[in-house]
């Protein structure tokens, strides 16, 4: 097992894994093993890496931690993101080039994924290794869509922000493997699956996605937040209607 919360924590601080082993003084092997095989440094460094990356210990190593907890539930949050605009560049790209099997999106627009981010090619690239891509996004001529463009001070550029996204997917709706469907449901929460791996954008009334907080879930064995989200992306998706 990985250890997930360490490699984020690095990549929301934009390090690499040299970048902290030189910082705190170690050989990048011996840093390397704290993630890929979840080594758990001595205190005197651990103390280095967590004033670093600016988290506490039992953010990144959940065992040294004091006191109960409910290691089920406990452990499928990998990172809380203060915003989606806090998440780096270099995470959105690992964890969309990392996806081996399966991707999902819920959201409005998320053009940016295609505009930032060179979803589309990737898609075509995977899709034709076998990797499986749902895709909702909004109707632009919903309620849901429009009301949340008034919400969020921009009404009239959330609907075009829509339709760009549908424009640009629609140049994958062909391939074996890739679905993309739209929907007009109120949207809580956006959802981004990257295999085992889910961000949870939470929206709040009058602020923009892009500044609310998000969550990174790892999924685990009858982990019940990972499963009460993914409830909630399937619901939607029986709902939505498919692009063709």
């Amino acid at each position: 097992m990985a250890n997930d919360r360490l490699r984020t924590a690095m990549l929301a601080a934009g390090l690499t894994v040299d970048d902290m082993a030189a910082e705190v003084g170690v050989d990048p092997k011996t840093a390397e093993r704290w993630i890929s095989r979840e080594r758990v440094p001595h205190r005197p460094t651990r103390n280095k890496v967590t004033k670093l990356l600016g988290v506490n210990e039992g953010d990144l190593w959940p065992s040294l931690a004091t006191g109960p907890r409910p290691a089920p539930t406990e452990s499928e949050l990998v990172y809380l993101y203060p915003s989606r605009s806090a998440i780096t560049g270099a995470t959105w790209e690992e964890l969309i080039h990392g996806v081996r099997q399966q991707m999902d999106v819920l959201v409005f627009s998320g053009a940016f994924l295609v505009e930032q981010y060179n979803l589309v090619p990737i898609i075509r690239a995977k899709a034709a290794e076998g990797v499986r891509f749902r895709l909702l996004v909004g109707d632009e001529t919903s309620p849901a869509v429009i009301q949340r463009a008034i919400d969020e001070g921009t009404p009239g550029g959330l609907e075009g922000r829509v339709q760009m996204m549908r424009r640009y997917l629609s140049d994958v709706t062909d391939l074996e493997g890739v679905e993309v469907r739209t929907h007009g449901t109120i949207l809580y929460n956006s959802i981004y699956r990257f295999d085992d791996r889910l961000l949870v954008n939470g929206h709040a009334h009058g602020a923009l996605a892009g500044q609310s907080p998000v969550m990174l879930l790892k999924r685990m064995p009858n982990g019940q937040i990972w499963q009460h989200y993914m409830k909630s992306f399937e619901r939607v998706w029986d709902e939505a209607k498919p692009e063709v």
